[in-house]
């Protein structure tokens, strides 16, 4: 950032969307006035030529319309303007403007009017070339010695050098090696072309070796050119950069030395006249134009350096003199004489900003008042700022960072799912074996209280659900507006989906008047997909391996009323048994007891039990909420099923670790791959043939393991993903149980979430394993650490896929037995102090090692047992598990 800022001495805007470049800028007397005073010629890309000549009245007024001499439209894009001394017979200076295919020159006069507004100036056309190449930039100076006028160098796109004596056309030259052009400049010194090639390096060459070169417009051979006077143009120095030039200018100190300076994209160069480097300076910044001028210390040249950053610097040698702001980013800089004002300086912008400042500093007028001294009461102050501290506390608690009303009231979001099928199915590309996937349409509804800015609404669900779409934008221009969309949701692939519920978040951006760009915040709301949409309505089924079985404090509900749409019989007697086929194949069925307040689910799958549970403990409670029942309450008195639970994870890990060998072989074979290539290469590119010693047997058979380990790294992702979506349904079945189990508050559950789903998705950087593995550990360490030793213990910060599953199983039976016994989750600062609470009924000691743990597993197993068949216990008398249970 610069401490100062460019004076602004004079500026004003040119046309409307028009475009320059650094060549469209020039400084000179172009009119040959008798005061010598330098005028401002500007030429655009649109083709118009303006020309300006400064009187300001004060500093930093804008242009007049005196100050405007002369604008013509020339038709034809201007791509560089420069004056000098183009016409043959007088020493006059004219103005040369570049075209893309045509060179004019002009001569610039004026009339002196009756008032001041009244001068006059035209524009008359010497003459013009009509080029036969495309023109990209150009040159002048007095080539090959002349006295008294200046001759033109025209480089075209295509690579040639065309040289023309006033008003006729000396000669043309291709130079060798061309690919793109460069900046060009003119050694008078020297007598020499100065570019910069594609090659990234500098090259001159001399005018006399181009004169005498062969001529590149006569495509046969002269009688002359027959006799030897036609050369071959050769190179005078090169020296190599690395990288591209922007500009290049050359300043001569005084008749015996001059210096070329070469603008690059990251460096300044500074090169003697036999192109050997004088000095050089990298550059913190982009550059965008460059202007070298003698300084007035001997032997040392300024440099005007414009950046992409709004600056320009000054620069003695290499050493930076000043940084100065500038409003725009400059293309073209110069400096001039204007309205007896020397040392103006003038930048223009691509977009038409010209403006003319000076360096320099205004004096500050402003004085710091005197400050009242006092004696502090530092007491008084302790008190002040606990207090203070005290409220903010208080309203952090209550409300939170953001005020949630005030967020809420910005925009509304609703969100409605239809309860009917869409009447065309609107699943594309679905893996699923049915006939007929299913879709239902979900309408998103927005509607603002305030003008909202970059509204974006992001839709998810959780596969193998996918939606039709999941993106949408809005503007919001004025309040008050409704704006709704719909899209549909449907089944993609064949399993179990681990949630039916979908969020909808908005982001958006609310402008204020001191943030105009506005203040991004996010509001989100959550809707649930009818349980239809993956189940049909299916058999009942007697007999599965697992089971669970819900108690309840009210009478059991008929099935009909709780799920009404999948009753596959009217039949009385059979309206507690009901079952359910998921699109994936896989079978549930849910029974109601007819004398006990029990239900139970069973399936072939421990992971499929979760969807069937979960909607029915939902449906229970919304049933009763309609009775104006406020008490009701679901328990699980069974043995917590974890050997099942423990299965899903080894599945889920065993394909981590597959995954990872996989990955590790398919490395080593594509290492192996490339390593036959080169051997290949080198006995094809020598040239004495040599066998290839079944070189290309092993190629192809290498190629091959290649392919066919790629695929079998995508079927194990695939295979990985299922399994991490069946784990899914299984973690939140084992959080719904010890929480019924145990009767968790709303926040213990969150918390017992957030420690087993800690991720959205599974990778082999960051797996499921260890990330829970960390987070159990902790809640062990904390809340239901049993004693001080245990606190103490030091958890691993860093996460690593774990060998095996055994301590994260350890854990979670180690996290169920401490709940057991009374243990209970919370966050809170005093979380760390040990549990006394003890449930009744002797309860073994929570263990203190490792060997303590072991024997602990060992005389828990009964506890936490895997019996297949999981009933709940109640203070009745015991029955029979099948017992009020009709099959």
């Amino acid at each position: 950032m610069s401490l100062f800022k460019a004076r602004d001495w004079w500026s004003t805007i040119l046309g409307e969307k028009e475009e320059f470049d650094q060549g469209c800028l020039c400084l000179a007397n172009v009119d040959n006035s008798g005061n010598g005073q330098d005028k401002i010629i500007v030429g655009s890309y649109m083709g118009y030529l303006r020309i300006f000549s400064p009187h300001p009245t004060k500093t930093g007024d804008g242009a007049q319309a005196e100050d405007l001499l002369l604008e013509v439209d020339l038709r034809d894009p201007v791509l560089q303007v420069e004056v000098g001394k183009f016409v043959s017979g007088t020493e006059m200076l004219h103005l040369a403007v570049l075209h893309s295919r045509k060179l004019c020159v002009y001569s610039i006069s004026g009339t002196l009017g009756n008032v001041e507004h009244g001068n006059q100036y035209q524009m008359k056309l010497i003459y013009e070339h009509n080029l036969q190449r495309t023109a990209c930039n150009m040159t002048y100076g007095s080539f090959g010695g002349v006295k008294g006028r200046d001759l033109i160098c025209i480089q075209s796109i295509d690579g040639m050098l065309m040289v023309f004596e006033q008003e006729s056309y000396a000669f043309g030259r291709f130079l060798p090696g061309f690919l793109l052009p460069g900046p060009l400049a003119y050694s008078s010194r020297t007598d020499s072309f100065i570019t910069v090639s594609s090659c990234r390096q500098v090259e001159s060459y001399k005018y006399q070796v181009l004169a005498f070169a062969t001529d590149a417009d006569k495509r046969q051979e002269t009688e002359q050119q027959k006799l030897g006077s036609g050369k071959r143009l050769v190179v005078d120095w090169t020296l190599n950069i690395g990288e591209q030039a922007l500009d290049i200018c050359i300043v001569s100190f005084n008749q015996s030395a001059s210096s070329v300076f070469v603008l690059g994209e990251r460096n300044f160069f500074c090169l003697k006249d036999n192109g050997q480097i004088r000095f050089m300076k990298k550059l913190d910044w982009s550059p965008s134009c460059f202007l070298p001028y003698c300084s007035v210390s001997e032997g040392t040249i300024n440099t005007l350096i414009g950046n992409h950053n709004n600056m320009l610097h000054i620069f003695q040698d290499v050493t930076l003199k000043w940084a100065t702001q500038l409003p725009h980013i400059p293309v073209a800089v110069r400096v001039g004489c204007l309205h007896d004002l020397k040392g103006v300086i003038v930048t223009l912008s691509d977009d038409g900003h010209l403006q003319c400042s000076y360096l320099g500093t205004d004096p500050s007028l402003f004085q710091a008042p005197n400050v009242e001294s006092r004696e502090l009461n530092y007491d008084e102050l302790d008190v002040e700022m606990k207090e203070l501290q005290k409220i903010i506390k208080d309203v952090n608690k209550s409300q939170g960072v953001w005020p949630m009303t005030e967020r809420e009231d910005d925009l509304n979001v609703s969100v409605v799912v239809s309860s009917n099928f869409d009447s065309v199915s609107q699943a594309t590309d679905v893996e699923v074996g049915t006939d007929l996937v299913p879709s239902v349409t979900v309408k998103v509804t927005l509607q603002n209280r305030v003008v909202l800015q970059k509204v974006k609404l992001s839709v998810c669900v959780q596969p193998p659900l996918e939606l039709t779409c999941d993106q949408f934008t809005f503007e919001f221009m004025t309040p008050d507006l409704t704006k709704t969309v719909s899209f549909s949701v449907y089944l993609k692939r064949s399993y179990t989906p681990s949630e039916l519920e979908g969020n909808a978040v908005v982001s958006y951006s609310r402008p204020t008047d001191r943030n105009p760009d506005g203040i991004p915040r996010v509001i989100q709301c959550k809707f649930r997909l009818p349980l239809k949409l993956i189940c049909l309505p299916g058999q009942p089924s007697k007999t599965a391996s697992h089971k669970i079985t819900i108690d309840t404090n009210k009478s059991p509900v008929s099935l009909l009323s709780l799920f009404p749409g999948f009753a596959s019989q009217s039949d009385d007697d059979q309206v507690n048994v009901m079952g359910f086929h998921f699109l994936g194949g896989s079978r549930v069925t849910l029974l109601a007891s007819k004398t006990s307040q029990r239900y139970r689910i069973q399936s072939e799958q421990f992971e499929d039990l979760w969807l069937i549970t979960s909607e029915l403990i939902l449906r229970l409670q919304e049933y009763f909420e309609k009775q104006g029942v406020k008490d009701f309450a679901c328990s699980f008195s069974g043995s917590m099923p974890l050997q099942e639970y423990f299965e899903l994870i080894d599945d889920h890990f065993e394909l981590r670790i597959n995954g990872e060998k996989l990955e590790e072989l398919l490395s080593e074979r594509a290492v192996q791959f490339r390593a036959i290539q080169r051997r290949l290469l080198t006995r094809f590119k020598d040239k004495t043939p040599a066998p290839l010693q079944h070189l290309d047997t092993l190629l192809d058979g290498t190629y091959k393991q290649v392919i066919a380990l790629a695929d079998a790294v995508e079927e194990n992702q695939g295979s990985l993903f299922q399994s991490f979506t069946r784990l899914k349904s299984a973690t939140h079945l084992v959080i719904l149980l010890i929480g019924l189990w145990q009767k968790l508050s709303a926040d213990q559950i969150a918390i017992l979430e957030a420690a087993f789903l800690p991720l959205q998705e599974d990778t082999q950087e960051l797996g499921w394993e260890e990330t829970v593995d960390a987070a159990i550990s902790h809640l062990l360490k904390t809340c239901l650490s049993k004693s001080s030793k245990e606190q103490a213990l030091n958890l691993n910060s860093q996460l690593n896929i774990p060998k095996d599953t055994s301590q994260l199983k350890k854990h979670i039976t180690l996290l169920c037995d401490r709940l057991a016994k009374g243990g209970r989750l919370c966050l809170s600062t005093d979380a760390a102090a040990p549990q006394t609470m003890v449930m009744p009924g002797g309860c073994t000691t929570i263990p203190e090692s490792d060997l303590e743990e072991r024997s602990v597993e060992q005389d828990s197993t009964e506890l936490f047992t895997n019996h297949r068949h999981l009933t709940a216990e109640t203070s009745r008398p015991e029955v029979s598990p099948l017992q009020g249970v009709s099959e």
